[in-house]
């Protein structure tokens, strides 16, 4: 199986949100979690009140259960909206996080590139 058919087969298990939706749910509580590295974060800003975990650190720091988690990760029913920079890797760890348990979880379609298209907020 190749990329691309990997990446169907992921999304299609859960439903993805546009830039407009990500944001409506981050104000009913979601948390953003912005997984690019540092030198995109430097380079194009970052989502105000979006929570920065770089990719291989993901599932360390949002598994309820785990010992290196973060404070925001309460338990499992906690909706997570991760964001890449153009949401393809943000498709893996959605379905990575899925596999951990916590069901609610998706991805940006677009990723951060597709926010700051929207003209949502970005703090430079």
């Amino acid at each position: 199986m190749g990329i691309d058919a990997l990446l169907e087969r992921v999304r299609a298990g859960y439903e993805r949100l546009g830039p407009h939706e990500a944001r409506a749910a981050a104000d009913r509580g979601a948390l953003l979690v912005d997984i690019r590295y540092a030198a995109l974060r430097e380079r194009d800003g970052l989502i105000p009140g979006a929570l920065v975990v770089e990719r291989n650190e993901l599932e360390w720091r949002l598994d309820p259960d785990g010992s290196h988690r973060v404070p925001e990760a309460v338990d499992h029913g906690i909706r997570v909206v991760v964001i890449c920079n153009e949401g393809y890797a943000s498709s893996l760890a959605a379905e990575s996080l899925h596999r951990l348990g916590l069901h609610r979880a998706t991805d940006l379609i677009g990723g951060f590139q597709a926010w700051r298209a929207a003209g949502l907020p970005v703090e430079e």
